[in-house]
């Protein structure tokens, strides 16, 4: 008679597609279950762990990468592994997968921008802010990407903390972005920018940006740059009034607070000027093969029948010359090869954290799971992320107790690693990461950074291989010369 699943000689195994914070609050919620032996193996793409904690946190915002620790602990357990440079799809597939665990969870974010669909949004000049984002915290993906900073004039479209993230790098100086571990390349790049103006544009009001009251007020505090929001820009129409004094939102409140202190503070001389417009959205981007302008649109924001504020056009246009944009509109997920998608929502359709053949009235897909962005959609920070992987995992804890997950036919991680060494994949381990991790924060000593980062996958690779052979050159010589055990 088999053993029963979740125990020692019967472990319960699942695969982790992606290594950012949900797929490490699955792990730890998994890990978590007293009774329950179960088998991690967590893949990622990259050979780097930690998904938008390394590629999305900006470079000025060290503390909050220190959440990196708690995924360290994660790892350190004795049933869990990690294969980074692996890819889902295309090194090892859903069906590889399917042979040799009893259930998969996607953690693999939402890859790609929103777009505007507006005349003029592919011009060049023009970019998702994600992939801006990216280049300057060196993934490996983004590293080669051009973006024009001999311009003087730059639109950020977008009031989210990924638009403030933005508006920060381009306006902070040399010396402020130096101690921080951005990308060497985009440093250079960003020494010599010739950015002054960086007009921001939100298609709402003052009390319903996304950002939070650390990024904006941030904004206030650079060394070179002065926030000017005109008066008129925060006054609030009577139902976002009555909103903001209800104390619901305490961001909101915050918020609007903030940036009435900007409004009578005025331009304060600063070399670069952060110009902040609310209700407003782009129709066009004009250009004559690359970006020259944008047209926007003046919002009145009108309540619906819930009560809830859209925005709407009013028949007032303004031209502003601009030779750089950055679309900050929001992300959107990408399909995994054989796995449900949801094109329109830009998410794997699931039900609480199940994944469904289809949106609402799906079946449920047997073995198969889904948490973070590619789950729920683009939204909250990095903790929100928490609670949405243990829901998630809940799901699947309820199905192994029903029975109702994957019967693979060699469920043994010897399998797995044996068929990517067969398929000729040169995984990365978690001891491989500490090396590559080690060596960026020495590289990092030079400028006194926490560390620079490799942005191309084969030098990530050859720095793991020389770290490790030293380090096993040494380990030898040290087995050579430890000093004889006296006798009794």
């Amino acid at each position: 008679m088999a053993e029963p699943l979740g125990t020692q000689t019967n472990p319960l195994r699942v695969a982790i597609i992606g290594s950012g914070p949900s797929g490490f609050y699955a792990a730890a919620h998994l890990q978590s279950q007293a009774d329950l032996v179960v088998e991690i193996d967590m893949f990622d793409r990259l050979p780097t762990p930690y998904g938008l904690v390394r590629g999305g946190v900006a470079p000025d915002h060290q503390k909050i990468k220190s959440v990196t620790k708690a995924y360290e602990r994660i790892a350190a357990n004795e049933n869990f592994r990690f294969y980074g440079h692996v890819e889902f799809g295309k090194d090892i597939t859903h069906a590889d997968l399917a042979a040799t665990y009893h259930a998969i969870i996607y953690a693999v974010g939402a890859q790609t921008d929103r777009r505007m669909d507006i005349s003029g949004e592919d011009l060049t000049g023009s970019h998702p802010a994600t992939e801006f984002v990216a280049w300057y915290n060196a993934h490996p993906d983004f590293a080669d990407h051009q973006f024009d900073l001999t311009q003087e004039n730059v639109a950020v479209i977008g009031l989210g903390n990924v638009a403030m993230d933005v508006i920060r790098i381009l306006a902070r100086t040399p010396d402020e972005l130096t101690e921080t571990d951005i990308a060497d390349y985009a440093l250079d790049k960003l020494k010599h920018s010739n950015v002054k103006n960086i007009y921001v544009l939100g298609r709402r009001g003052p009390a319903q940006a996304a950002f939070t009251n650390p990024e904006i007020k941030e904004l206030g505090e650079l060394d070179d740059a002065s926030m000017i929001v005109a008066p008129d820009e925060v006054l609030l129409d009577p139902v976002s009034r009555q909103y903001v004094d209800s104390g619901e939102d305490k961001v909101a409140t915050k918020n609007v607070e903030i940036l009435k202190g900007f409004a009578a503070q005025g331009d304060t001389g600063k070399p670069r000027k952060i110009i902040m417009r609310f209700c407003v959205s782009p129709v066009e981007i004009i250009g004559n093969g690359k970006v020259e302008a944008i047209k926007i649109v003046k919002n009145a924001l009108v309540a619906d029948e819930k009560g809830n504020l859209k925005a709407q056009p009013t028949d007032q246009f303004e031209t502003i010359p601009v030779g750089l944009v950055f679309r900050s509109v929001g992300y959107h997920g990408v399909a995994l090869p054989d796995v449900p998608f949801d094109e329109k929502k830009g998410v794997i359709p699931n039900l609480l954290g199940r994944v469904l053949t289809m949106s609402k009235t799906g079946e449920q897909v047997v073995g198969d799971y889904v948490v973070g962005w590619i789950k729920r959609g683009p939204s909250g920070i990095i903790g929100t992320n928490k609670p949405d992987s243990v829901e998630t995992v809940n799901s699947l804890l309820e199905d192994v107790k029903a029975g109702k997950v994957l019967t693979p036919a060699m469920p043994n991680r010897a399998k797995v690693e044996a068929l990517l060494h067969e398929r000729g994949i040169q995984y990365v381990t978690f001891e491989d990461w500490h090396f590559l991790d080690t060596v960026e924060q020495e590289r990092g000593e030079f400028r006194n950074a926490p560390r620079l980062k490799f942005s191309r996958v084969d030098e990530m690779l050859k720095a793991i291989k020389e770290r490790k052979t030293a380090s096993q050159e040494m380990q030898a010589v040290a087995a050579t010369t430890q000093p004889p055990i006296a006798a009794d």
